[in-house]
């Protein structure tokens, strides 16, 4: 994730390092272990919170106080509906831009059902993750070879900016899939206030995801970051993080602890050719009383509420959404 992971990391872990080892740098207290202990639990937690949001039968395995932090700490998108709905699997025509993108003649539950039980290209490509063992290499297959130079976003080849991790990026060999993960970020945007999560769609903000299948389950998943790069404020947010940030008058505030949106696939057994559990599309609020916030954000980068989507599983790509114009829903993704 050059976007984040890098930026944040360049541009905070020298400024804040030396905080950190007592309390982080808003002034909320952290225990200090060991970095491969902080590891480990952050794993633990994100297995447990995944874990949580799968199958019945994942979910009783959960200590059921660790449960009851995280369902506190959990601002769903759509409804959690964690009952299997077999006959709601849907085989419509996708890809027409009207059964994709977020727009008004879609009624809400429409758009739920999008989500937990999305189109045929999308179920298939959730089953060969967990058929795959949960191997990256098996997603990236099914990216097209073609490579497009990533566009001149809002500006940013004048300011320096470099958004991706490579100067060109690719897109599924099936269009389908192409333009459900533009509908992922526009859900996200349009849905996002009732949440108190306000997110505009622009390189300062939310452009950007991380496609991970998730350990042991091998679950398809997307960590999508928002807030990407606050303005620099010499009082509220005094750090400088680089090329990216110029011209940003994003402000930084309370809502930064909403910035880690997780988007679920449903979950397909693995011995059957039965649906587990549905799609899921939560907010993930890192507010510092919460478990959240305590187990799964790393102290280095805790005043911008960075997860990281390694410790839910291994990544395969990175999933970017450029605002641009004049282009088919979905060519607006480039994958990276």
């Amino acid at each position: 994730m050059k976007g984040t992971s890098l930026s944040l990391k360049v541009a905070l872990i020298f400024s804040l390092s030396l905080a950190v080892s007592t309390s982080s740098p808003l002034g909320f207290p952290r225990f200090s272990f060991p970095l491969a202990v902080k590891t480990s639990i952050r794993r633990k937690a994100a297995a447990d919170l995944l874990g949580l949001l799968g199958s019945r039968e994942q979910a009783s395995r959960i200590n059921p106080k660790e449960a009851e932090e995280f369902k506190s700490c959990l601002r769903f998108l759509v409804p959690f509906s964690p009952t299997p709905c077999h006959e709601k699997l849907r085989k419509v025509p996708f890809g027409r831009k009207e059964l994709v993108a977020v727009d008004r003649r879609r009624t809400k539950s429409e758009e739920d059902e999008m989500v937990w039980w999305p189109p045929l290209p999308v179920m298939e490509l959730a089953r060969l993750a967990v058929d795959s063992g949960g191997d990256p290499a098996a997603i990236q297959r099914a990216l097209d070879p073609t490579m497009l130079p990533v566009p001149d976003v809002e500006g940013c080849k004048k300011d320096g900016c470099e958004l991706t991790r490579t100067p060109y990026g690719r897109r599924f060999i099936l269009r389908e899939l192409n333009s459900y993960l533009a509908f992922l970020f526009e859900i996200i945007a349009a849905r996002g206030p009732s949440v108190g999560l306000n997110v505009s769609l622009n390189r300062y903000d939310l452009f950007h995801g991380h496609l991970f299948l998730a350990t042991n389950s091998g679950r398809l998943g997307i960590l999508f970051h928002s807030k990407e790069y606050p303005a620099y404020n010499s009082k509220t947010f005094p750090y400088s993080m680089g090329y990216c940030q110029k011209g940003s008058n994003l402000r930084y505030d309370d809502s930064m602890n909403l910035r880690n949106i997780l988007w679920l696939a449903p979950l397909p057994s693995n011995t059957t050719k039965a649906w587990l559990a549905p799609g899921v599309l939560v907010v993930l609020d890192a507010h510092p009383d919460g478990i959240i916030y305590k187990e799964l954000v790393p102290e280095y980068v805790d005043a911008v509420r960075t997860m990281y989507e390694d410790d839910f599983g291994e990544v395969a790509v990175d999933v970017n959404y450029f605002n641009l114009s004049h282009v088919s829903h979905g060519d607006n993704i480039f994958i990276c």
